[in-house]
């Protein structure tokens, strides 16, 4: 609760509560009160109690913990790709991807100034990254703070009018900041993807498209990831996405995050997966749930 800024600390603390009276529908988010996963939070689950926490691996503590039913994580943003760590957290956690959601984003530069006299932007990251153009156009300097609507509120403690916030429009009357520009981002498609995590999975039954969302270390051989990726393209399942990424301080064993179309079960995705298995030194399949969005 402390880390948060003194302005959001009773929202917070009314939410937390709230959420702590009813577990089995709270949804636990990062962020403070107004932040983007706020907002999902409230679109994924309207019936659900949202759960502000100050930091993704809070998040992922509060389901593990029982004090929520699940988690909304944000994985990637169309303009700034993924998400910083969730790469990490994601298998560390021991949870299971449900569902997934996309919200698109909007932000605006909010403060207690004008936008003349700003100086200063303090943002998420991710948020920076995709509104610089539009700051760097302007001379203003961005400033990384853990959450959006938290910088909101720190703005507002602060009171400073050369520094303002990079947020949702709604973190605006939430901490008593004045909006001083709207729609800045980089481009018009601006879109971040959650993944919904919870303790559980669901067994993938019933009609529809699903994505399979999976990890895999192939071995140090040549040719290795091609010969591990050649069972999706002889079954014709559809690889919607493929990162890789280090671990340990290591740069000899890459390891790949990867969302395919369809469900164990389906016959060509278990052919694939039966090959990736055979050049891969392990494989483990994070969740299986219904797509939000039709790919390609």
């Amino acid at each position: 609760m402390e880390n948060f800024a003194a302005p959001a600390r009773p929202i917070v603390a009314r939410m937390t509560e709230e959420a702590a009276a009813h577990p089995g529908r709270a949804v636990a988010f990062q962020g403070a009160p107004g932040a983007n996963s706020h907002i999902a939070a409230i679109q994924a689950f309207p019936e659900g109690l949202p759960l502000p926490c100050f930091d993704f691996a809070d998040a992922i503590d509060a389901v593990r913990d029982g004090r929520a039913d699940c988690a909304i994580i944000p994985i990637e943003n169309s303009l700034h790709g993924r998400v910083a760590d969730m790469h990490f957290l994601l298998p560390e956690s021991g949870l299971v991807i449900t569902g997934e959601h996309f919200l698109p984003i909007h932000y605006a530069l909010m403060g207690t100034g004008t936008l003349e006299g700003v100086r200063e932007a303090m943002s998420h990251p991710q948020a920076l990254g995709q509104c610089r153009h539009w700051l760097r156009e302007r001379g203003i300097k961005p400033s990384a703070y853990p959450d959006t609507a938290g910088a909101a509120a720190l703005v507002a403690e602060m009171n400073d009018p050369a520094v303002a916030a990079l947020a949702p429009p709604r973190a605006a009357a939430i901490y008593g900041l004045h909006i001083l520009a709207e729609g800045i981002a980089d481009a018009d498609h601006n879109t971040t993807r959650f993944v919904v995590l919870a303790r559980a999975g669901h067994p993938p039954t019933g009609e529809g498209a699903f994505m399979t969302t999976l990890i895999f270390e192939v071995h140090n051989v040549p040719a290795a990831l091609y010969k591990a990726m050649g069972g999706f393209a002889t079954n014709g399942v559809n690889m919607t996405k493929l990162e890789s990424y280090q671990r340990g301080g290591s740069f000899a064993a890459t390891e790949f995050y990867a969302d395919v179309e369809g469900k164990p079960g389906d016959p060509g995705l278990d052919r694939a997966l039966a090959e990736l298995s055979f050049h891969s030194k392990w494989v483990r399949v994070l969740g299986t749930y219904r797509q939000a969005r039709a790919r390609g």
